[in-house]
């Protein structure tokens, strides 16, 4: 189903969704940056460098680490030093995995 709208209600629906999105993503912190990459193939850090590759498309000057402390709420070294556990080798396995079929559908 596509959604009927012009693209400027449209756009306002996405921004909506993301800002919903980096709440809960602020607010589950026990969700570990790995597992979001081995499950779905992207993560917090994934979506602060799309913020800055987008921010760079629009000429605008916006770092990854700013587009990283924007989607954290934080800075990430603080959100590591408050909330990222070791990875085990199960995780990281799962990681790789789903790396590389980002690779295949790029």
């Amino acid at each position: 189903m596509t959604i009927l709208v012009d693209d400027a209600v449209r756009e306002r629906l996405e921004a909506a969704a993301f800002r919903r999105l980096t709440l809960h993503l602020r607010q589950r912190t026990d969700v570990q940056n790995i597992d979001l990459m081995g499950w779905s193939g992207f993560c917090r850090n994934c979506l602060g460098d799309w913020l800055h590759e987008e921010a760079e498309k629009l000429g605008m000057a916006v770092s990854k680490d700013e587009g990283r402390t924007h989607v954290y709420g934080m800075s990430q070294t603080q959100w590591k030093a408050l909330h990222q556990q070791p990875a085990r080798q199960e995780q990281m396995d799962r990681m790789a995995e789903s790396l590389a079929q980002n690779e295949r559908v790029r």
